[in-house]
């Protein structure tokens, strides 16, 4: 059953949301997220470092001992029109103190003034950056939000179709990852999602990419083929639109051979992760975030490990 205070988180943010419209100015709408963001602290024991890579301008959250740690690489979310490493600095910041690891957060470019596919072109020059700079890919994991769990899907498609090596561990939260908006749950959930109606999606898609380009799978990647992908672990709420974007998912990864685990949480809603400090369930769905990625990190370089020392 949802806690007590999640009730109370879901109904100021649903007043909140109410008072935001969909078709309201998009720099208005990001200057007010990147206040409500900065009014937020970071985990106990996190250090924020700024940095340049390739030309773009990314965070470090590194928690106390972790600066050798392996990488969390943190895509945000933000509907591919806004978010930043102000909005999501503490949320990825419990995460990475969760699972001992320091986290990299990119502020790739956004849309309407870049448009499908410089999102991409972005991810993808970073995290080649950190290869490039000698980061075991055995020692990297990826995850994203919402837009950002579909960029972090369009990074891995894009980098295995490169032939790059690909990251250990993939967790994505509330991903986006049809943004032809043809799942199920765009009916069956349009009437307890507290943040979003599907009625919007059209005006919100339009200025990412063009209709034509809405099947495709770097555009939305549950029409992709997911073969030959690291280990993935799904967070979604019950209660959103965007339910079946997960599931669709998590079937054609299985479906491939591939690695999913899929946790859809009881009358949660959009990234309720965003919430931690407020309500348990945040807490917990963090926690089993670190397990999952402690797991995979810790089997890929044991693995490596015992290779390196067959070899010898």
């Amino acid at each position: 059953m949802i806690s007590f205070r999640a009730r109370i988180v879901r109904f100021m943010t649903r007043q909140y949301f109410k008072r935001i419209s969909p078709y309201a100015d998009v720099q208005k709408k990001r200057a007010a997220w990147n206040k409500l963001g900065a009014k937020s602290s970071v985990a106990k024991g996190v250090q924020v470092r700024q940095a340049t890579i390739e030309g773009i301008h990314c965070e470090w959250l590194v928690p106390e001992g972790c600066d050798g740690a392996p990488v969390l690489y943190y895509l945000h979310g933000g509907a591919y029109l806004m978010g930043s490493t102000q909005t999501h600095r503490r949320m990825v910041s419990y995460i990475a103190r969760a699972s001992g690891m320091r986290a990299l957060v990119p502020n790739y470019r956004l849309a309407p003034e870049h448009r499908f596919p410089a999102a991409i072109e972005d991810s993808t020059a970073v995290y080649r950056s950190l290869l490039e700079a000698g980061t075991d890919p055995a020692a990297i994991a990826i995850a994203g939000d919402s837009a950002g769990g579909n960029l972090t899907m369009a990074t891995l498609l894009a980098l295995r179709d490169a032939g790059d090596p690909l990251p250990t561990a993939v967790c994505l939260m509330s991903p986006w990852l049809d943004l032809a908006a043809e799942g199920e749950s765009m009916d069956s959930r349009a009437k307890h999602d507290p943040w979003f109606s599907p009625k919007d999606i059209p005006e919100i898609v339009e200025k990412y990419c063009s209709k034509d380009d809405t099947k495709n799978p770097l555009v939305s990647p549950v029409y992709a083929d997911p073969s030959n992908l690291p280990p993935i672990l799904i967070q979604v709420g019950d209660h959103e639109i965007l339910l079946s974007d997960s599931t669709r998912m998590a079937d054609k990864i299985s479906e491939a051979g591939g690695y999913v685990t899929l946790q859809i949480w009881p009358d949660m809603w959009h990234v309720f992760q965003l919430f931690v400090g407020l309500m348990p369930e945040s807490k917990r769905a963090i926690n089993d975030i670190s397990t999952f990625l402690k797991q995979h990190l810790n089997q890929k370089q044991h693995s490596a490990a015992d290779h390196t020392d067959e070899a010898a």
